[in-house]
């Protein structure tokens, strides 16, 4: 299982050009993260890495994480633990609820225990997890969305994913990375590989008060990436506007995309770019983050 872990899929870096690309002259490519596996899909297969290989080395039995009746992280951490053979068990925001996802996640073996509001608030604090390490015990706890320094290092591999494909588009080099954020992990990852060579820019799906500026600023220091407000007034909420935007991407493009995370990151980029934000001739990275699964429980 260790080698299968450190060979990850290749993800498609191609080309995306949109109306608004076009007329600002701004070269956009988008790296489809979110085809490099049907079930462990987008930046999940990179923030789960090391801690499966964490989890393999000790011989832990299985693996517990936290999210919502929605989580592309549970759905994805699900997945993995079947594919692998670790059992599994999801931690759930509020009270018991029957949507795809969550089917999905009892149909791939994960108990669920849902924890209430209250309840799923208390998971930063500091005994959150000893509750739950001696009732699995010996079982790799993860944070939620994959988070923390081994998530983020496993984000790392993004960059170099991205790299290695310029040639196929005839670049040279970029002029930066722009993905959606949620708990920081991702952007993290990119920002330490990145090293202060090229900005990231990360669109926020959550509102600033969430902690992510923290959380970025813990894994990965303050320089070198900055955080844009796309989350229209709360995280999952979805309004006319971006639902055109995305009806209307999908139909040029081809590209997928959904409300939470990527249907409201390329819009937000749409937005800078109309406000003259990235000069004429700029070429930027766009991480297409996975998370489609979810797009059942608003459709």
């Amino acid at each position: 299982m260790s080698a299968e872990l450190s060979c990850l899929p290749q993800a498609p870096l191609q080309p995306l050009c949109l109306p608004w690309t076009q007329r600002a002259e701004v070269q956009l490519a988008v790296l489809r993260l979110d085809l490099i596996d049907p079930l462990i899909s987008g930046n999940k297969w990179f923030k789960l890495r090391d801690h499966l290989v964490e989890a393999w080395r000790c011989n832990a039995p299985g693996l517990i994480s936290l999210g919502g009746n929605h989580s592309n992280h549970l759905h994805a951490l699900a997945a993995a633990g079947k594919r692998f053979g670790f059992a599994t068990a999801g931690l759930l925001r509020g009270h018991a609820q029957d949507t795809p996802t969550v089917r999905d996640l009892q149909a791939l073996g994960m108990q669920l225990h849902w924890l209430g509001y209250g309840g799923y608030r208390a998971r930063h604090e500091p005994q959150f997890w000893a509750e739950w390490q001696a009732r699995y015990p010996g079982w790799q706890c993860i944070a939620e969305g994959g988070g923390g320094m081994a998530g983020a290092q496993g984000c790392r591999l993004i960059v170099e994913q991205a790299r290695e494909q310029l040639p196929q588009l005839g670049w040279d080099d970029y002029d930066g990375w722009w993905l959606a954020v949620g708990t920081g992990t991702t952007l993290a990852g990119l920002v330490l590989a990145e090293a202060g060579a090229r900005p990231v820019h990360g669109a926020l799906a959550v509102p600033a008060d969430h902690g992510v500026a923290a959380t970025v600023a813990a894994l990965a220091g303050e320089r070198g990436y900055q955080l844009h407000d796309a989350c229209r007034g709360g995280f999952a909420r979805m309004d006319d506007e971006l639902l055109a935007f995305i009806a209307d991407s999908e139909q040029h493009s081809g590209l997928p995309l959904e409300a939470v995370y990527t249907g409201k990151a390329l819009l937000a980029l749409r937005d800078e770019v109309e406000a003259g934000r990235f000069r004429p001739g700029s070429r930027l990275l766009f991480v297409h983050t996975g998370g489609l699964q979810g797009r059942r429980g608003y459709l």
